[in-house]
């Protein structure tokens, strides 16, 4: 355990090659929220209904389900930089198909539903590209802080993208804020390019994607400690990170507000998950400390949720939803930290795949069935309801926390610099 408390003061800055990637991973982070923002908002000036916009959030999310386990596979066989440089320009064609259709007038719910879909698959490549590259950035003692400060970076721009786009909105209109987003992914595009030297991998078998696949979700099903961090990460999703999914039509419901107050919502929700990354970049590589910070963050979430009964005025519901994405942020990057840190290299791709596919998707399941539910019953029903749920849940992790103590011995021993 000492080596481990030793690798405390490991910031990923101090590495070079980091250093040259995080201004990608800022962009990228500020043009991603343009796009979800623009989506959301545009779902609820649509249709105004809490289900439109849960079902346009799950669509946001929901097909990392289906394709992340595949780009799992090939972060495993491809050089990550390659996926990440056509993840931007992915994302910047839907920008495009977005402002024309703006300027043209066509924008209309089956093309909303569309987009929302096109990002959702545009995440499922990124995500595993981006979570293959980071570990070649940084030596093992510096995840938590390289992990940390991308949590940063991209709920920074959680703050920004949206103040930046209801502004845009209001100015110029939709179809220049779709533009705005081209731009930005197209910069991140051009600096990852001028990352050299990364992300080169050995040769690999000639199995099928299938197969190998198959071998990952046998490592998976063969470590208590993976699925108990998978869990933790299912629980996260379903909750906390549900209910922010939902904030256009929380913001609508009971604000009555619109894009202003939208954005004001959006902002506090960063800057709550600006700090929980902030907490998490000064972490060590201690995995039992994780998973005990994993699970305070987990209960604190979820007894937020139930206090929307006593929340009418935007200073209020700001204050908490700043509180439940701290607490979630904190337990989204502690999870994804402690899956790095135990995994076997040998299944790296694929594992932080399913990884990445339960967070991603927990969120659009969350927010399709809370959504539904709030539709019929309310938001603070639904919420307290959830509330309840997320408590007994927190409780049977926190009496699986052996599979982590017994663990713990076994990672330090075997888990290679990730370099």
């Amino acid at each position: 355990m000492c080596r481990e408390k030793r690798q405390v003061a490991h910031s990923a800055l101090r590495e070079p090659r980091f250093r040259r990637y995080y201004p990608a991973s800022w962009f990228s982070g500020l043009g991603s929220w343009i796009l979800r923002f623009i989506l959301g908002w545009s779902a609820w000036e649509l249709t105004a209904s809490p289900l439109w916009v849960g079902i346009v959030g799950a669509l946001m999310l929901a097909p990392a389900l289906v394709l992340s386990p595949y780009f799992g596979v090939q972060s495993d066989r491809v050089n990550p930089r390659h996926g990440l440089i056509f993840s931007m320009v992915f994302h910047s064609s839907i920008g495009l198909t977005g402002a024309i259709t703006t300027f043209l007038g066509a924008f209309d719910e089956l093309t909303l539903l569309l987009l929302a879909a096109a990002l959702g698959s545009a995440s499922a490549l990124h995500n595993p590209m981006r979570l293959a590259l980071v570990p070649l950035l940084v030596p093992r003692s510096a995840l938590p802080s390289a992990i940390g400060l991308v949590a940063m970076s991209f709920n920074i721009a959680r703050i920004l993208g949206p103040a930046m786009c209801a502004a845009i909105i209001a100015q110029w209109g939709v179809g220049w804020a779709w533009l705005v987003a081209v731009c930005i992914f197209g910069t991140s595009g051009v600096i990852l390019t001028t990352l050299r030297g990364v992300g080169a991998r050995e040769s690999r078998s000639d199995k099928s994607v299938n197969s190998e696949f198959i071998e990952g979700l046998n490592y998976v099903r063969n470590t208590p400690v993976i699925i108990l961090i998978l869990l933790s990460t299912l629980v996260n999703g379903l909750l906390g990170r549900s209910f922010i999914e939902l904030l256009p039509a929380v913001s609508g419901r009971l604000l009555m507000g619109g894009a202003s107050e939208l954005a004001w919502l959006t902002a506090t929700a960063g800057t709550g998950a600006v700090l929980g990354g902030l907490l998490m970049s000064r972490q060590s590589a201690d995995v039992i400390g994780l998973y005990r910070l994993i699970l305070v963050a987990l209960l604190g979430a979820t007894l937020l949720l139930a206090t929307l009964n006593w929340l009418d005025a935007l200073i209020s519901l700001a204050a908490v939803v700043g509180l439940i994405t701290f607490t979630t942020t904190i337990a989204g990057t502690g999870c994804q930290a402690l899956t790095q840190l135990v995994i076997d290299p040998n299944y790296h791709g694929r594992v932080m795949s399913l990884w990445s596919m339960t967070m991603m998707a927990s969120p659009a399941l969350g927010a399709a069935t809370n959504g539904a539910l709030a539709e019929w019953a309310g938001f603070v029903t639904t919420f307290a309801v959830a509330s309840a749920l997320g408590v007994l849940a927190v409780l049977a992790l926190y009496a699986r926390r052996r599979v982590v103590s017994d663990f713990a011995p076994e990672a330090i021993a075997t888990t290679s610099d990730s370099r």
